[in-house]
Parts: C-alpha cells; sequence; structure tokens
C-alpha cells in the first residue's frame, strides 16, 4: 500500500477529488495548509505599507492506495491540478506498512 499526499491550490480541490473517485477511490483527507516552495512567496501591499506574504494557502490530500493504484491515483492529481505555473504544488508518495479499520477490524486492502 502507499501514502499518496498531495499539496494543490485550494481552488483545484473539487477538481482533484472528482479525478480521483473517477479512477475508483473513495475516500481521502483534505487539510488546510499553507506553505512556500520554489516561489518564495511574494510582496503586497496594504494601506501603502508594503509587506511580505511568504506562506500561501494550499491544501493537504491524503489517500491510502493499494499499490497498483499508486500510478494511477498520481496521475489523476496531476493532471487536474497541473495549472502550469509556479505553485501548483508537489506529490509525495511514501509506504504504508498496515491499514486497519476500527469498526470491522479489517486490515490492509480490505480496510482502505
Amino acid at each position: 500500500m502507499k501514502l499518496v499526499v498531495a499539496l494543490i491550490r485550494p481552488f483545484k480541490l473539487e477538481e482533484v477529488k472528482h479525478a480521483l473517485s473517477n479512477i475508483g477511490l473513495t475516500g481521502m483527507i483534505a487539510t488546510e495548509a499553507r506553505g512556500f516552495g520554489h516561489h518564495k512567496g511574494h510582496t503586497e501591499i496594504f494601506r501603502g505599507s508594503e509587506y511580505s506574504v511568504d506562506f500561501l494557502p494550499k491544501v493537504k490530500i491524503e489517500v491510502v492506495v493499494t499499490d497498483g493504484n499508486a500510478d494511477a491515483a498520481i496521475a489523476a492529481v496531476v493532471k487536474s491540478a497541473r495549472t502550469g505555473k509556479i505553485g501548483d504544488g508537489k506529490i509525495f508518495v511514501a509506504g504504508v506498512e498496515q491499514a486497519v479499520r476500527i469498526r470491522t477490524e479489517e486490515k490492509d486492502e480490505e480496510a482502505i
């Protein structure tokens, strides 16, 4: 099993959710996040004063998938989240040793 973590632009959340649903993934976690990468933030002017905005709003999506579905999940996120501009986000993939559904005590792939 794999944990796919995607950091995307907030306005792309619904598109990504729909794309993951279309490939058969039924569960995900979405969390509001703030971060910066290569863009290093930007400056804005408010009431005549210039200030730096280092952390930009992002959404962190976490999905646990079977090993066979990891590439499809990554491709779905990339296709639906890409704008072609700096700040589109990143995807990280990590191994998951075990999953347990608390209600039924199903384990591993049956739990996801």
